[in-house]
């Protein structure tokens, strides 16, 4: 979750924020909202991870251990940040203390950072498709993606622990948002570093592969000669593949998501000038988390593969016994 620069609620242990301890309409509204996202997060995300896992064909595409990655990621907001915001909503105040904040705040950007590397790594992976067609399986394998995604969160822990470990002491819950933040305005060298290490190489490598991946389709639309009969072969069927499109959407979903309030923080700090509107706050925060909730509506949209994986799930929950589990399964690749 992108950090900001102006922290508006008060410090941990000063006034409670909530001058009527009763919850308001809009309170309970707010909350309602929260654990409904909480909830749609949860499910969806544990979803993808179970439909994926059993899925015999998860080893066919690399970019499948990226979307497992995600998945995670997701969950991990859903279950350990996102719960955590509800009784706060009514109440108007952070009562699991200090360190409970940090943690939060901690988690919440690390794994923000986790998704951006994640991202630019499935960018690389079609970009590697599409650019050598005929060595992609032997460039990326197995083994090498599960690498990099250790390596991804692993780093990303690494480069987010300093404020954690006592780098930048202040932690403060967010009236408007109800999210605990740390407050990374008081370190403006470190921020900015972060975000080049985080945002720089990531949104680079996303618009270059993608730019290549949408230009080389035209390319081979358009009808141009590729002398190499191989290559223009393997680079056809690579090119015919779903994920690129779904990998896409997927990526510009989640800059979306996030766009409006980092146009609004943006604004606030150029100009100066504080919006005194709560509600819009809260609104354009919980947009961009509701991103962990979309991506099983896109993956259910354009991956013929995750479809496949969901029927077979079904299959296996439904048919107990083992015989008609293989009878189904042979009934539904007879289907495909």
């Amino acid at each position: 979750m992108p950090s900001r620069a102006v922290s508006r609620g008060p410090i941990i242990g000063e006034v409670s924020m909530a001058d009527n301890p009763f919850a308001t309409f809009e309170s309970l509204t707010q909350a309602g909202i929260i654990a409904v996202i909480g909830v749609a997060i949860i499910i969806s995300n544990l979803l993808i991870i179970v439909a994926f896992l059993n899925f015999k064909g998860l080893s066919n595409e690399v970019i499948n251990y990226y979307l497992l990655s995600l998945a995670v990621a997701d969950l991990l907001c859903g279950v350990f940040v996102v719960p955590l915001s509800i009784y706060p909503a009514i109440t108007g105040r952070w009562m699991f203390g200090d360190l409970m904040c940090r943690l939060v705040g901690y988690l919440e950007v690390t794994l923000w950072s986790i998704s951006v590397y994640t991202f630019m790594w499935i960018s690389v992976d079609r970009y590697l498709a599409v650019r050598k067609p005929l060595r992609y399986e032997t460039v990326q394998t197995r083994t090498r993606s599960q690498c990099w995604m250790v390596f991804t969160w692993v780093s990303a822990a690494m480069l987010c622990c300093p404020p954690l470990l006592g780098y930048k002491k202040d932690a403060s819950f967010d009236k408007e948002t109800l999210i605990c933040m740390l407050d990374w305005g008081t370190t403006y060298a470190y921020t900015a570093t972060l975000a080049m290490l985080i945002l720089g190489p990531s949104v680079i490598s996303i618009v270059h592969n993608y730019w290549y991946i949408f230009a080389m389709k035209r390319k081979l639309n358009s009808g141009v000669p590729i002398h190499d009969k191989e290559y223009a072969t393997a680079l056809a069927e690579n090119l015919a593949n779903p994920s690129h499109w779904m990998s896409f959407v997927m990526v510009t979903t989640f800059w979306l998501s996030w766009a409006p309030y980092t146009g609004i923080r943006m604004y606030e700090y150029f100009t100066d000038q504080e919006l005194k509107m709560p509600m819009l706050h809260f609104g354009m925060v919980w947009v961009g988390i509701l991103n962990s909730f979309w991506k099983v509506i896109i993956l259910v949209s354009l991956s013929p593969q995750f479809r496949l994986a969901l029927r077979i799930l079904c299959l296996t929950a439904c048919c107990r016994s083992k015989g008609r589990l293989q009878a189904a399964l042979v009934e539904l690749d007879n289907d495909d």
